[in-house]
């Protein structure tokens, strides 16, 4: 009829009887399967495409429509209504963690928009005005729409959201730990690193310790990871307990430490480094270093997993790469051996090609 706009869409099959339905797009040419489904059910695929294509902005109320049948708060709620949902489910430092993130200026075109209507362009400007802090938490954010069914379908794929860059972290060494305790006069946070390298745990752990956490008699440094809830059992030797003596024997073992915030110690840390020239390393790099020495000691995997926990990042990184390990020349091993004097070396596996 004259007048009426071109179809783009339409629908053709393969063989008179019995043969697949397909969309024939008639701009580009290209031919895509619609699956098994009835003739009609193929002619309401195409409609729909057509209509879709027509009216775009009647298909979003209509499918707003659709979803406000399931869920009343589907047309009103926000990408900030998401972040305070995230907030208040979690607990202890990733709560605060995530209050901080939320304040993200970056977030501030997405944040009082609506969750259904917002586009993939709303999500990569933000990512491009923000940092790789932007970028975690977004990514985050976003699955997290999605595993409630705020999102009806992903707004970036998975593999086309941007790269997360850290900067590369790495451990402290022996020498920098020796000169940041030998200028630290503050004798609790002296302590306080000293423990950090003997133990290699978190900074919130340490700072939480209380004097019941530590069983004398079995030598044993016991508590709850803040961040995973799961029990640590760290036995200690003599370089520990002499520490451990000169904290207190009531009550917390660090009660300055455990008064402030997290970033606050993380910022003394790097006041004290900054003083002594050193750079690239932070309060984590202590975990980094515990896990690094472990593995040129020789020290099990499983038991490194057991001391920083299994999801420990720095256990996955010095046993997968980042340690060095110096192997004995075959001739010193033979000898060595001759004379039963074994060294103890960490297994290593040898793939042999074919």
């Amino acid at each position: 009829m004259k007048g009426n706009v071109k179809t783009r869409y339409r629908l053709i099959r393969r063989g008179n009887r019995g043969g697949a339905f397909y969309c024939v797009d008639s701009e580009t040419g290209k031919r895509s399967s619609l699956g098994a489904v009835t003739e009609d059910e193929a002619r309401q695929i195409v409609q729909a495409k057509n209509t879709a294509r027509r009216q775009p902005q009647l298909n979003l109320h209509i499918a707003r429509a659709y979803l406000a049948g399931t869920d009343s708060g589907i047309a009103t709620r926000t990408w900030q209504d998401a972040l305070n949902f995230i907030i208040e489910s979690k607990l202890g430092s990733t709560q605060r963690r995530w209050r901080c993130a939320a304040k993200d200026k970056a977030l501030d075109g997405i944040r009082h928009r609506v969750i259904v209507e917002t586009q993939a362009e709303h999500l990569l400007a933000c990512l491009k005005a923000g940092t790789v802090s932007t970028n975690v938490h977004l990514r985050m954010l976003h699955n997290f729409c999605l595993s409630m069914n705020w999102l009806a379908w992903p707004l970036i794929a998975k593999r086309l959201w941007p790269a997360v860059r850290f900067k590369e972290k790495r451990a402290i060494t022996v020498e920098e730990h020796a000169r940041i305790v030998a200028r630290e006069q503050n004798s609790e946070r002296r302590a306080f690193y000293q423990l950090a390298w003997h133990l290699g745990a978190s900074q919130a752990d340490l700072a939480g310790l209380e004097s019941k956490n530590v069983d004398w008699e079995q030598r044993v440094i016991s508590f709850a990871r803040q961040k995973t809830g799961s029990i640590a059992l760290l036995r200690f030797g003599d370089e520990v307990a002499d520490i451990l003596r000169g904290l207190p024997s009531t009550g917390p073992l660090f009660p300055y430490m455990r008064s402030v915030r997290s970033g606050d110690r993380s910022t003394e840390f790097k006041q004290r480094c900054d003083g002594l020239g050193i750079t690239g390393i932070s309060l984590h790099s202590y975990r980094y270093a515990w896990a690094e020495r472990a593995k040129v000691a020789g020290y099990p995997e499983r038991f490194a997993q057991e001391s920083l926990g299994h999801n420990s990042k720095a256990v996955h990184r010095a046993y997968a790469r980042k340690a060095q390990v110096l192997l004995p020349s075959l001739e010193e091993y033979e000898r060595e051996r001759c004379q039963n004097v074994v060294p103890f070396m960490p297994t290593a596996r040898v793939r042999i090609g074919s």
